[in-house]
């Protein structure tokens, strides 16, 4: 199963990706959406291949801790990463796309590729539907704050 979001934001895809990049901390991440808590780099620089963050977030109603390695970076159009093992056995790749459109805008899309069965995805449907809601509101977050940067 693949959770995807996408929306068409105002800005250039280095302006997108820089953002990112600036992702150096917990206050830069609680920036990006009120539900998080905690963010710092335990290895490597933020967003490039073989880094490693640890992250503390509210999904659903509650708390998650975790670690991410960032797996693939083309700089200005991907940013891909998992968590480490055994937990990437389930969620083996996340994603953030930036594809420049003709207008001068991008569409920015984030996907979390999970794997369970039938019977986990409807035991498990309230916390995908929160880890959805999440994702939307992460998307429109960046969008608002790539406008607010424009301003």
């Amino acid at each position: 199963m693949i959770l995807t979001h996408s929306i068409k934001i105002k800005a250039s895809p280095e302006k997108i990706f820089n953002w990112f990049i600036g992702l150096k901390d917990s206050e830069s991440y609680r920036a990006w959406h009120p539900n998080h808590v905690v963010m710092r780099w335990i290895k490597g620089e933020p967003f490039e291949e073989g880094s490693v963050v640890y992250f503390e977030e509210y999904l659903h109603g509650k708390m998650h801790k975790g670690k991410f390695i960032c797996t693939k970076v083309v700089p200005n159009r991907l940013i891909e990463y998992k968590p480490p093992f055994p937990l990437s056995i389930f969620v083996p790749r996340n994603q953030f796309i930036i594809e420049p459109t003709d207008e001068g805008s991008c569409i920015f899309t984030a996907t979390i590729k999970v794997r369970m069965g039938p019977l986990s995805r409807r035991l498990s449907r309230r916390q995908i539907e929160g880890v959805k809601r999440h994702m939307k509101e992460e998307g429109e977050n960046l969008k608002a704050i790539m406008k607010k940067g424009r301003d």
